[in-house]
């Protein structure tokens, strides 16, 4: 390392521990900026972003205490020393590295000891090679080819993003939200498909915009997406599975096929995205309205540089498209969700409960239902349908406007006294003269009682 770069990391250590250096500081005020700093990334001389623990900015705070900025240069590692006295030890590991580019630093370390006797770090060789251009990754990326693919006919090949797009109010929301443009593009014509910009990045929006698409311009053969949560759902792929379409996602940090559409969403910025945000859009609704009037009669209309012919022109010199009938369009963008019928005939779906038929009670069945209209769920068992799920409601088991249910007319009393009657016959049974009632032995008592009060 010389001392230019030391220099450099000296001061990015001091960027990093400055404001806990302050003398004013209590030692818990320094200890929260501390914890802060620990917490946050950092931005290294060589470009990688980094995070440092407590315990090494503790270390850099005490370390500029004692000798200043000198104090925070990195010191010079104890195997640099095998490096400057043998030069020709660098010229054999760029050998070595250039004779096998896979060969790893240790690997070449390895070697370098059994050759030669000398020990050189790891870390040291890795240096030594990525000053010369000759890391792995720059190999790799210089041996690397790519060629160009283009569909041979229109819908061949559809390749869908999603691109940020400015801040708009929304009717359902107090706030502005960030639009996002969902849009297909067809890899042979260059023809944007369709686009719509959605106030929220979801598997709905997806499903909706290929909805309109495939209406508006046929059924493609493949569907190309990235990995995100939009593109990569079980919904979407039973929407490709009912319509005969192939889902494919591109192989993560390998955007290489997806360059008419990054080309696309670069003319869009260009060309509508300014131009709305000069204007000033007021809502999504007319975001969407400029948009489609764009698409229609700037994007699609202009001669691409490539194909010297309009996209729009292009797409229809290859119809007529491959179509699907209206009843299988509805039945592909149908969710499909499985759920157990509980003792009560009852299935829940999205925090709602519908009731089904008692005779599935304790099977597994399948719902299936267009996510913006829960009011119509559709049942199956084992791929049968079964009739449709009801949203249950608990409430009266007879309605009050039931004649039945209405409070009855008052009784008129009939007089009889049923405990009067058991003790009149009861008296009757044991005779009146030889037993007393209770009510007599109890007065009896009382005599008694103060006939002994008086002899006192």
């Amino acid at each position: 390392m010389d001392e230019e770069t030391r220099e450099q990391i000296a001061l990015h250590r001091y960027g990093v521990i400055a404001e806990a250096l302050s003398q004013r500081l209590t030692g818990a005020e320094r200890g929260r900026i501390v914890r802060e700093i620990a917490g946050r990334t950092h931005t290294h001389p060589d470009g990688t972003r980094r995070h440092y623990s407590r315990g090494t900015i503790d270390r850099w705070i005490r370390s500029w205490r004692e000798g200043g900025l000198c104090a925070l240069k990195p010191d010079p590692r104890a195997d640099a020393g095998a490096v400057r006295a043998h030069p020709e030890l660098i010229e054999e590991v760029c050998k070595l590295r250039l004779e096998r580019p896979n060969r790893s630093a240790a690997q070449i370390a390895r070697t370098i000891y059994y050759h030669h006797g000398i020990r050189v770090a790891e870390r040291t060789v890795r240096a030594q090679l990525r000053r010369r251009g000759l890391d792995r990754k720059a190999l790799s990326a210089e041996h690397r080819v790519f060629g160009r693919y283009e569909a041979e006919r229109a819908n061949e090949r559809w390749v869908t993003d999603v691109l940020v797009g400015p801040w708009v109010s929304h009717p359902r929301v107090e706030t502005s939200v960030r639009a996002k443009l969902f849009l297909i593009v067809d890899d042979r014509s260059r023809l944007l498909v369709d686009g719509v910009f959605y106030a929220h990045e979801n598997a709905r929006a997806c499903q909706d915009l290929l909805r309109r698409a495939i209406t508006h311009r046929g059924v493609p053969d493949v569907l190309y997406a990235d990995n995100g949560a939009p593109f990569k759902n079980a919904w979407l792929s039973r929407t490709c599975a009912v319509l005969g379409i192939r889902l494919v996602h591109s192989r993560p940090y390998q955007p290489q096929g997806r360059g008419k559409q990054e080309r696309l969403n670069r003319f869009i910025r260009e060309s509508f995205l300014d131009e709305a945000m000069h204007r000033g859009i007021e809502s999504l609704e007319e975001l969407n309205d400029l948009f489609c009037a764009w698409a229609e009669q700037v994007c699609n209309r202009r001669v691409h540089k490539e194909t010297n012919e309009t996209p729009l022109t292009r797409f229809e010199a290859d119809g007529p498209h491959r179509v699907a009938p209206p009843e299988r369009i509805e039945e592909a963008f149908r969710w499909s969700v499985t759920r157990k019928v509980t003792k009560t005939a009852t299935v829940s779906l999205e925090g709602n409960a519908y009731g089904v038929d008692p005779a599935l009670v304790g099977r597994r069945v399948e719902l299936r239902y267009r996510p913006e209209d829960l009011s119509e769920i559709a049942v199956y068992l084992e791929g049968h349908p079964v009739g449709t799920a009801t949203p249950f409601v608990i409430s009266r088991h007879v309605h009050r406007a039931v004649p039945q249910a209405e409070s009855p007319a008052p009784i008129e009393e009939t007089g009889i006294d049923f405990l009067e009657m058991v003790a009149k016959a009861h008296e009757e049974e044991a005779g009146t003269g030889d037993k007393p009632r209770f009510r007599e032995l109890q007065l009896f008592a009382a005599d008694v009682e103060h006939d002994e009060e008086q002899t006192q």
